[in-house]
């Protein structure tokens, strides 16, 4: 009797999990770009519908940009200046007389016992001493010496104004030998050309990098303030009951505040710059919108990862203002980048984007560069910005998102 074989049992793979087709994976990014979209949507109106911020970006973009370009001027103008004449000779006459308007208000007379008390009763700011026989010592060939005295509490006009006055001395000493003696000239005659800024006004300077800290502060306390203005009003927890992710909230409030700081920009630069300072631009404002576009994507990031910090206005605002003097003051704008400590700038090339971005504006608005030049400080401010974004995605879904 023969008996059957018992068939064997079949080793049964495990099934793989499916891979998401090609058409949903587009169904789930449209999903994300339209709760984008709405949610960008919801923070414009919610930025309409704040006066005092709107209020804010007005000012900041139009009347605050014309003033500290008009107003906080570094050049030398109307400079008070005394001078005591102890030769009374035709040179010293000239000398006195060259110290016209506008770098100059006409030139005080004193006497050298009143010096100190001119000085420090802030009548005057220069004293310039010319010895007796200054003239005659010049004919004879010998080097009389000029005291020039400064009140240096002024620095910035004390610096110019020392300048102008040495080459007025100069010039006029100069031009007073060569008057006297036709075989005496300069041995070479230096021709200076300037360019991009020919006449040396700092308006043109000021007003443009005044729009870029602008543009700084503006969006760090726009896109932290949309966070804690949430979570003040308790609208964050109709956020929580929504089918969004932390992703989307976030990329909606830096979209929408990135394109009213932009606009902002735009018309700012046209308007107050070019319109009512009369600042030439000279370089494409388009390349320079585009790179603020990734500039104000990495600022916003940081604004909201210092709205996570603090839990109300007044703790933000506290928190913002140290890290904003840190990045306005030592981005390049106010003084030379090249001025500062070189372990101090490789620092604030690493963590900081203004830097990059005022490297980047100047050479684009001044110079007239091109995106082949320019593209590495564009480069380097969207790493950076990553990493701010990053940061704050991991902050943000902490605090807002407990996980």
């Amino acid at each position: 009797m023969s008996v059957a074989g018992e068939a064997k049992p079949s080793r049964q793979r495990p099934l793989a999990p499916a891979q998401p087709s090609r058409k949903s994976r587009l169904a789930r990014l449209r999903l994300h770009l339209a709760n984008i979209y709405r949610l960008t949507i919801k923070e414009l109106r919610s930025f309409r519908s704040d006066p005092t911020m709107l209020l804010l970006v007005v000012y900041a973009f139009t009347i605050a940009i014309y003033a500290a370009a008009t107003g906080a001027s570094t050049e030398a103008k109307n400079l008070s200046v005394g001078i005591v004449d102890e030769d009374h000779s035709d040179l010293s006459r000239r000398i006195s007389d060259g110290l016209t308007p506008p770098t100059f208000k006409p030139a005080i007379t004193l006497t050298p016992s009143e010096i100190d008390a001119a000085m420090n009763g802030q009548r005057v700011i220069f004293v310039i001493e010319i010895p007796p026989n200054f003239q005659a010592d010049i004919l004879a060939g010998r080097q009389p010496a000029v005291q020039i005295d400064v009140d240096a509490t002024a620095a910035a006009q004390a610096f110019n104004g020392l300048t102008y006055i040495q080459n007025v001395v100069t010039d006029y000493v100069t031009q007073f030998i060569t008057g006297r003696e036709a075989n005496f000239g300069a041995l070479a005659k230096m021709v200076t050309e300037v360019k991009f800024n020919p006449n040396l006004k700092s308006s043109w300077f000021t007003a443009v990098m005044q729009v870029i800290s602008n543009l700084t502060m503006i969006t760090v306390m726009l896109s932290g303030a949309a966070l804690i203005r949430e979570r003040e009003q308790g609208t964050v927890e109709h956020l929580l009951v929504m089918p969004v992710v932390p992703s989307e909230i976030m990329l909606a409030k830096i979209l929408a505040n990135g394109i009213v700081i932009v606009v902002s920009t735009a018309l700012s630069l046209a308007i107050v710059v070019e319109w009512w300072l009369q600042v030439p631009v000279s370089g494409s404002r388009l390349l320079f919108l585009g790179g603020a576009c990734v500039y104000v994507f990495t600022v916003a990031a940081l604004g909201i990862a210092l709205g996570t910090v603090a839990s109300t206005m007044a703790q933000f605002g506290l928190l913002s203002i140290p890290v904003l003097l840190v990045m306005m003051l030592l981005s390049g704008s106010t003084t030379p980048l090249e001025s500062m400590p070189v372990w101090l700038q490789y620092l604030m090339k690493t963590i900081s984007p203004t830097p990059h971005f005022v490297i980047f504006s100047q050479g684009v608005l001044y110079r007239s560069a091109d995106a082949t030049i320019v593209w590495p400080e564009i480069l380097i401010t969207a790493a950076i910005g990553s990493v701010f974004f990053g940061l704050a995605l991991y902050r943000f879904r902490r605090v807002i998102f407990n996980g």
